[in-house]
């Protein structure tokens, strides 16, 4: 096919066969057969006849087998009528639906039709061949011509954008969207071309006669317009790949703009680029390719070149994953070559390119470097090194340098760096990571360098056409991160287009003054646009990603937690339904769900890299690739990705400063931008569609662009057209067109437009939802001129056929009248025949023949006089009356003319009236935008203010900082000119700075000594804490002895209790209350003791700990200070000599301080150690250890020169083992730290506890002596107690015999309640059932005031029974007196009880089975009110169409007159051109005399200034000579040689000032003879272009009337076919309104029986209202009497209860008499007996406290 592609018909692929289209016998088909579109799994959709209805279901027939199916209702969709199919814009279908779309569209597709209109959209279908519709011809072709005008294609998309830049100066965008595969790239490339060819420069232009195939005229095609075709070539073979669905996919987005001047020719062009797939550089999916770059440098690079970029065979490379994949059709190393000759075209110069291949080499190269992992550790190694250096080679790095950053990096732990070791998978990860960095990095630095290319400063663009070509709406199987990026640019594109298409409609509404409810299509969006970008409360997707990326230890599945809890409850977000589920989560996208699995997010949104290699590469010695890493501050190191101490706070104040921004933050920055240009444009939307994934031409899957049409938006935009006034119509034309429906309704004379539509809709009768009347425009629904048209055809179909029948019948009488004069003629002609015969013989007859002619031959001469007479008369008449005549005709053209002008300027007034008006409603609704605008902004302005305040008072506050910091340099300043002045003696001190090196050293041995001696000192610490634990082992011990000791105690007091059980009954009580008291005490006593213990053990410790810390802390200062010192001197030493003089200085000064530091030791250690002879030792032997040291000292400070290399290399080695005894320093000081604060708590709680301990104490003192009081009181209540316990307990015996019978009683009551309770729940849940039917019925046909009366009743109802209640709750709490009385009224009330439940049960029954056929009734009748509804919006439906296909005919016919109506108005358009032209022309010779007087004048001007030029260099001459005579007589005279320079410069600068105004002047002079020569040559431009215009006009004028001639023939067939059509309508709609009125009366039917059963389902409620009171009653009184039972055997038991107490409390009272008797008597003997006062009291009191309270628990058990 594409081989004959040039030799074929292009208008084939373009134009529609209307031939096949309007066949009669198709049109009689679909009639026929009531063909309609039924589902079909192979097909989509299938073609059916209608056989049978069978209520909700239906017979169908398939058209293309036969065979019969069964399907609902609503799974039919309806078929459009044949004059619809291959309809171009699928907008004007009457059935608008999925199957109509789909067929429209595939019925185009197999005829060849790519291109089909969708309202705004154009939809294109790839036919997988070429079509010979993309020539130069078929540009000319597209050009200038409206988009209605043409047949779709994207040329008319890209002309009709062109010209709307132009006429409206507002900017445009085409936007291109699709599945991969889909034609965006091409589409793309084609609206470039057009626009190349449409809009490039004049120089192009000039040679309209060479071919556009000759290379010449390609030489003289623009250089911008070349380098705009030839930027595509370059991004695809860097940006595209092949992919299973496409051989040439692109894989990133972009935005092309191209910016066009005034007069519309190209300026420039810029591209912006979004979501480069970089993974597929290092890893590709079977079948697939890399980007199309490496393959074409490794086929098409020279044996030089290949050298040069160390390039080696295909299967050689691990990144080339299947190896070289050639593709059909295709020459990788043409490819290359072409690719290397748009680098020319772009003016790429030898070196960029070498460069930039060099990068793609080397990123191949990235992918051979191997890494094992070794042995006995998981660290990567690198075994082999070549791919290494190779690539070091490319990029110009070190490559031990490389290979340590890769295997060992450094990373930033706090504050200082560690070197890591990678793991195996970690350097992979690095390499990969480093490889898709450098490609992504090389893409953007050549899209820069293209736009560099394409930009043209010089010319500023007056606006531009944006071109985006970015990815569909993709939904695949699992969706990742780029699949959400992807389909969240495309839900803000469909929300661009939902409030693009929408909003033109709604401020045509606004305009014309309908009342309208706004409605933005685009808010249905924004809830699934919010949940993925929205910043916070709460956050979205992307902003839940970034939180995030900012903690350590987050991983995917904490995001996805994270997702879950946030935004759980969002309506467009779903969680996964089964554990089993491989998506983390699910969003409702406009094109369906879209499930995502969440693998590697926070890698993605991070993309980290390895900053050592980073930055490597951005100190590379090759210029290019340091160019390209310049940006490597704004990386994401390893360590944030190894989650080192990073807090969320930190993190933000880095995003703010710009260091550090992650993929999701820029592209949604990127996607803002976009919306932003693309909300300031015009857009044009184009879908491009796949039709199979065979890559076959002629082949569409239906399944497939039906998925693609939903994803696409196409069915949601006929969504939206469907919802306003599609149909509108000026009111002069509506009444025109439709006055002859209502030929009575406007009276005679004239009558405003709007009130004669008014009475005509009136006279109409047409729904008040149907239409809309606006300030110019009558609106209508879609359909309802459809309607009004077919309407209109039949009253003209009546008119013309009375007409004919009037004609016919004049015609007919006319011939009639014929026939009888010749048969009157033909009777008279037989009788003068005959007549003849009989008189021929006969001789009077000869004779009278004979002499009748010679009677008049006498007149004859006087008879020809008269009649020449009379013929000059006629003569001169007719002169007279030919002279009239052409008098007339003339002043009848005239009369003509002047008729026609009238019309036009009326019809302009109009026109201009209704753009008066229309302008008028604009600038209203601006205003009202403006004045809320300005209100906004004074909101805003005093907003800013207060912002302003505090900022002037914030730059107050910097200011006095600045000046403090100022104050603070001057100090600085002052300081350091003093050392400048120390700097001339510092160089003698030198060698005392190697001295104090030797100190530290010897200081840092003592601390290693003091380090052992410290450990030693923890060693004996922990002795004397195992010892400690050992003592309170033994303490243990004794406290189980002494618990021995109160057994046996116990068994004593045992065996006495006998004798004294009087005394424990009355203390008893007592004990029980003082037992806990008393048991705290003694725990309190004993733990005060062993705490006592262990604080002096503590305090001990504590005072040497806190010795040890303090000297720990000042050998840590110590440290810390030489460190620092250290450090100083090292980055001092390595500077020139005149810093080392100055640290020689600060050294000194050092010294002094740390000599001072050591005397304080001195101090501290003399205060610290005197209590020892061993410290003391040591001190004697550090104070040696010194004066040696100073001795050596001395010394060595004459060999300090030679030494300096080797005290360097010691100081790093003493500077590591320093920090390493800090960092154990820190660690040693932290835990003692740790272990004072808790012996420090420890301390403040063992006080707190003493405090308490001594206050329980005395008041358990008060608490004994008054309990003493209380036993006597409690042992004359025993007795009275005793007593009572007998009455009791007779009293328990007869209550508890009357409890058994009551009991007895109470359970047949319950058992009979429960009964009826199940019986009344049973009826209640079937009555709340009928009443919810019953409500659900009463809703629709029923006033709320009925249920608001039942409600009132309900309520003063319950309002009775509540007051029934209350007086049975006062009787009952009467007959609560007496327990006999009451029992035998609840034994009545059980007894009615269960007769009343029997009564109710029956009534139950009855309900029961009354209900039941209530609610069949009901059932039947809305399931039959139900089929009714369905058939009623079906035939809704149906109508609806009908009229959408009728408004379609109208629309064309009205087109039709316009087209007459524009082309009469062009006529005189051009005739007011030509004048106008003449005026110009008039103008222009008028300006072109100005400036020649104005030239002469300003030459005039010139001469004079040249001669006062000349005269000025005379004085000055003259006066350069005086200056040399006075510069030769200055000796004395100074003064004079100042005045005189003076005056020389004043000189110079009036010469200078001369000089710059006659260049002005010969400028102006200049710019004036130029203008003259351009008015010129555009004088003679703009009459050649003038003649060339007017014989373009008058072909254009030919070719129209022809068409138009053409569109009348056609229109007139048009015409016939709708008669047909109408004839068919009328009696389709006849039938549906008797299948209306059938319905109306079935709904009537089944209103009257709902009606009968609503009265009877009221019957049942007051029946069940009086059964429920009863139920109520007998309810409540059941409950009084479990009442009354549950308080008597509460009472009784809380009596047996008291009963008990109190035999507890006698004997309790007795055993603590007792025994205090016995413990007083022991205590007494025990004093008695005691020898050694102190320690026996002490002893006494102890083993007090461990007695009483197990001698208390003894006598509770």
């Amino acid at each position: 096919m594409s081989h004959r592609s040039g030799q074929e018909d292009p208008e084939r692929y373009l134009f529609v066969d209307r031939a096949v289209v309007y066949n009669p016998a198709t049109q009689a088909d679909w009639t026929a057969k009531k063909l309609v579109w039924v589902p079909s799994e192979r097909h989509g959709f299938e073609a059916a006849g209608i056989r049978e209805e069978r209520g909700e279901e239906v017979l169908v027939e398939l058209a293309e087998n036969g065979k019969k199916v069964v399907i609902n209702k609503d799974d039919i969709q309806k078929m459009n009528p044949p004059k619809f199919s291959k309809v171009e814009d699928m907008a004007e279908l009457t059935c608008l639906n999925e199957a109509s779309v789909l067929h429209n569209l595939k019925d185009r597709y197999y005829s060849g039709l790519i291109y089909t209109y969708s309202g705004l959209f154009c939809v294109v279908i790839n036919p997988y061949k070429n079509l010979p519709i993309y020539s130069e011809n078929i540009i000319e072709m597209y050009r200038g011509k409206k988009r209605h005008e043409m047949p779709p294609h994207i040329y008319a998309i890209s002309e009709s954008a062109y010209r709307c830049m132009l006429q409206d100066r507002e900017d445009q965008s085409i936007l291109c969207t699709g599945e991969s595969g889909a034609g965006k790239t091409e589409n793309t490339k084609k609206v470039i071309q057009y626009l190349a060819h449409v809009a490039s420069s004049h120089k192009g232009r000039k040679d309209h006669n060479i071919p556009p195939e000759s290379p010449k005229a390609f030489k003289l095609q623009g250089e911008l317009e070349r380098q705009l075709l030839q930027a595509n070539p370059i991004l695809e073979s860097f940006g595209n790949a092949k992919t299973v669905k496409n051989d040439n996919s692109s894989r990133f987005g972009k935005f092309i703009r191209i910016n066009f001047d005034v007069t519309g020719y190209i300026v420039g062009a810029n591209i912006e680029t979004y979501l480069l797939e970089k993974s597929r550089a290092i890893r590709q999916a079977k079948d697939e390719r890399t980007f199309h770059i490496f393959y074409r440098l490794l086929a098409g690079a020279g044996e030089h070149l290949r050298t040069d970029l160390l390039l080696e065979g295909f299967n050689s490379y691990r990144f080339l994953s299947n190896g070289n994949i050639p593709i059909p059709g295709q020459q990788d190393k043409d490819n290359f070559q072409e690719t290397m000759e748009a680098m020319h075209i772009m003016s790429f110069n030898h070196d960029e390119i070498v460069c930039m291949l060099k990068v793609v080499s080397a990123v191949l190269q990235f992918g051979n470097i191997i890494f094992k992992k070794e042995r006995n550790t998981d660290q990567a190694s690198m075994p082999e090194n070549t791919a290494a250096q190779k690539l070091c080679h490319l990029l110009g790095m070190n490559v031990m340098e490389f290979t340590r950053a890769i295997l060992t990096p450094r990373i930033k732990v706090g504050r200082d760096y560690v070197q890591k070791a990678q793991t195996k998978e970690q350097a992979d990860f690095a390499v990969e990571a480093l490889a898709k960095a450098t490609y992504e990095r090389l893409f953007r630095w050549l899209v820069h360098r293209i736009n560099k290319a394409l930009d043209r400063t010089k010319r500023q663009g007056a606006s531009f056409i944006g071109i985006l070509d970015i990815a569909g709406f993709e939904i695949f199987e699992l969706n990742s991160f780029e699949q959400l990026c992807i389909n969240y640019t495309n839900e803000k594109l469909q929300q661009l287009f939902n409030h693009t298409m929408f909003i033109l409609e709604q401020e045509e509404y606004q305009r014309e003054g309908i009342e309208w409810s706004f409605i933005d299509f685009g808010l249905d969006l924004q809830p699934c646009i919010d949940l993925i970008e929205r910043p916070n409360n709460p956050p979205g997707i992307l902003a839940l990603l970034d939180e995030e990326c900012w903690f350590p230890k987050a991983t995917d599945k904490t995001f996805v937690d994270k997702v879950l809890q946030e935004q759980g409850t969002h309506t467009k977000f779903q969680k996964p339904r089964q554990l089993k589920d491989k998506a983390d989560f699910c969003i409702i996208h406009y094109a369906g769900k879209v499930d995502y699995k969440a693998d590697e997010w926070l890698m993605k949104n991070m993309d980290p890299l390895n900053d050592n290699v980073a930055t490597l590469l951005h100190q590379s010695t090759d210029k290019f690739v340091a160019e390209l890493w310049k940006d490597v501050d704004r990386i994401v190191g390893l360590d944030q990705v190894a989650g080192m101490n990073e807090t969320a706070f930190g993190a933000a104040y880095k995003t703010k400063k710009g260091m550090f921004r992650t993929v999701g933050q820029l592209y949604k920055e990127q996607l803002s931008k976009l919306m932003a240009t693309l909300r300031n444009t015009n857009p044009n939307f184009v879908r491009c569609i796949i039709p199979n994934h065979e890559k076959r031409a002629g082949k569409l899957d239906p399944h497939l662009v039906l998925d693609q049409l939903r994803c696409n938006g196409v069915l949601e935009g006929i969504r939206i057209c469907r919802q306003g006034f599609p149909n509108r119509i000026v009111f002069q034309e509506f009444r025109q067109r439709y006055e002859i429906l209502t030929p009575n309704a406007i009276p005679k004379g004239f009558m405003d437009g709007k009130q004669a539509c008014e009475r005509m809709i009136q006279a109409l009768e047409l729904d008040g939802n149907l239409f809309r009347i606006g300030q110019s425009k009558i609106f209508f629904r879609a359909g309802v001129l459809a309607h009004l048209e077919e309407e209109r055809d039949l009253k003209i179909t009546d008119i013309i056929i009375y007409f004919q029948a009037v004609c016919r019948g004049y015609l007919a009488r006319k011939a009639f009248a014929k026939k009888q004069q010749q048969l009157s003629a033909l009777k008279v002609l037989q009788r003068n025949c005959a007549a003849y015969l009989k008189l021929r013989h006969w001789q009077w007859w000869r004779l009278f023949t004979k002499v009748k002619p010679l009677l008049q031959v006498t007149r004859q001469e006087e008879e020809m006089q008269a009649k020449d007479e009379e013929l000059v008369k006629v003569k001169e008449k007719q002169t007279k009356v030919e002279g009239e005549l052409v008098e007339m005709e003339r002043k009848h053209q005239q009369l003509m003319e002047e008729k026609n002008i009238l019309a036009e300027q009326l019809q302009a007034e109009t026109e201009l009236f209704a753009e008066a008006e229309e302008m008028r409603a604009r600038l209203a609704s601006k205003k009202q935008e403006l004045e809320e605008i300005l209100h906004d902004l004074e909101s805003r302005l005093e907003e800013e203010e207060e912002r302003t305040q505090g900022m002037q008072n914030e730059k107050k506050k910097m200011q006095s900082h600045i000046q403090d910091l100022e104050e603070q340099l001057d100090e600085e300043e002052a300081a350091r000119q003093k050392l400048q002045l120390e700097k001339v003696t510092a160089e003698a001190k030198m060698k005392k700075y190697e001295e104090d090196i030797l100190l530290l050293e010897d200081q840092n041995s003592k601390f290693q000594k003091e380090k052992k001696l410290m450990e030693d000192r923890i060693n004996e610490v922990t002795t004397m804490l195992a010892e400690e634990e050992e003592k309170a082992k033994n303490l243990g011990k004794i406290k189980n002895k002494q618990e021995m000791m109160l057994v046996d105690l116990e068994e004593r007091l045992k065996k006495e209790e006998k004798t004294r059980q009087e005394l424990e009954k009355a203390k008893r009580k007592l004990d029980g209350e003082t037992s806990d008291l008393q048991d705290q005490i003694t725990e309190q006593q004993v733990a005060m003791e062993e705490l006592k213990g262990q604080m002096t053990k503590k305090e001990e410790e504590q005072q040497m700990m806190q010795a040890r810390g303090e000297d720990e802390v000042s050998q840590k200062n110590n440290a810390l200070k030489q460190v620092r010192e250290m450090q100083a001197q090292l980055s001092e030493l390595q500077e020139d000599l005149e810093t080392e003089k100055q640290a020689r200085n600060k050294a000194e000064k050092l010294k002094r301080d740390l000599s001072e530091e050591l005397e304080a030791l001195k101090t501290e250690l003399e205060d610290t150690l005197d209590t020892t002879a061993a410290q003391q030792e040591l001190r004697s032997k550090r104070e040696q250890e010194v004066a040696e040291l100073k001795k050596a000292l001395e010394e060595e400070t004459k060999n300090h020169e030679s030494q300096i290399q080797e005290m360097r290399q010691r100081h790093g080695t003493s500077l590591e083992e320093l920090s390493e005894q800090l960092e154990q320093a820190k660690r040693f000081k932290a835990n003692l730290e740790k272990t004072k604060q808790s012996q420090e708590s420890a301390n403040k709680e063992l006080t707190s506890e003493v405090k308490t301990l001594q206050q329980a104490k005395t008041e358990s003192e008060h608490k004994r002596k008054k309990l003493e009081a209380q036993l006597q009181e409690f042992m004359a209540r025993v007795t009275e107690g005793e007593r009572a316990k007998g009455e009791l307990a007779e009293r328990t015996h007869k209550l508890q015999t009357e409890l058994d019978n009551v009991s007895a009683m109470l359970e047949d009551a319950e058992r009979k309640g429960i009964k009826t309770a199940k019986d009344v729940a049973g009826l209640e849940s079937q009555l709340q059932d009928t009443q919810e039917l019953l409500q659900e019925e009463t809703r629709q046909k029923l006033n709320f005031s009925s249920r608001m009366r039942q409600l009132e009743d309900e309520k003063n109802a319950l309002q009775e029974q509540q007051e029934e209640d209350e007086e049975a709750r006062k009787n009952l709490e009467k007959q609560m007196l007496t327990l006999q009385a009451h029992l035998s009224e609840s034994k009545k009330k059980l007894e009615d009880d269960v007769g009343t439940i029997e009564g109710l049960e029956e009534m139950k029954k009855k309900l029961h089975k009354d209900l039941e056929l209530t609610n069949q009734r009901l059932e039947e009748k809305t399931i039959a009110f139900e089929k009714m509804e369905k058939t009623k919006t079906r035939l809704q439906q149906e109508l609806d169409d009908l009229t959408v296909d009728l408004d379609h005919q109208r629309q064309i016919v009205s087109n039709l007159e316009k087209k007459q109506k524009k082309f009469d108005q062009m006529l005189a358009e051009e005739k007011s051109i030509s004048a106008r032209y003449a005026e110009e022309r008039d103008r222009a010779e008028a300006e072109a005399r100005e400036k020649e007087t104005k030239a002469l004048s300003m030459t005039r001007a010139l001469d004079e200034a040249l001669e006062a030029k000349e005269e000025l260099e005379r004085v000055n001459k003259q006066l350069r000579a005086d200056m040399e005579d006075l510069m030769s007589s200055k000796d004395d005279v100074g003064k004079n040689v100042h005045e005189l320079e003076k005056s020389k410069r004043t000189l110079e600068q009036q010469l200078e000032e001369m000089k710059t105004q006659l260049e002005e002047l010969e400028d102006e002079l200049q710019a004036t003879e130029d203008a003259k020569l351009r008015l010129e040559v555009n004088m003679q431009a703009m009459k050649a272009q003038f003649e060339r215009d007017l014989q373009g006009r008058d072909d254009q004028n030919d070719e129209k009337k022809r068409a138009l001639v053409k569109q009348v023939r056609e229109m007139e067939a048009e015409l016939e076919d709708e008669r047909k059509q109408r004839g068919l309508a009328v009696a389709a709609k006849k039938k549906l309104e008797m299948d209306l009125k059938d319905i109306e009366g079935h709904i009537e039917g089944a209103n009257k029986a709902r009606d009968e059963a609503i009265k009877q389902l009221r019957k049942l409620q007051a029946q069940m209202k009086d059964y429920q009171r009863e139920l109520e009653d007998a309810r409540a009184s059941r409950d009084d009497i479990f009442a009354l039972s549950k308080e008597n055997e509460k009472k009784l038991k809380s009596l047996e209860a008291e009963i008990v107490q109190l035999h507890e409390d006698l004997a309790s009272s007795e055993r603590g008499r007792r025994h205090a008797e016995q413990e007083r008597d022991e205590l007494q003997d025990e004093i008695s007996n005691s020898t050694s006062g102190k320690y026996v009291t002490h002893h006494m009191d102890h083993m007090w406290t461990l007695f009483l309270p197990n001698l208390l628990c003894g006598d509770k058990r």
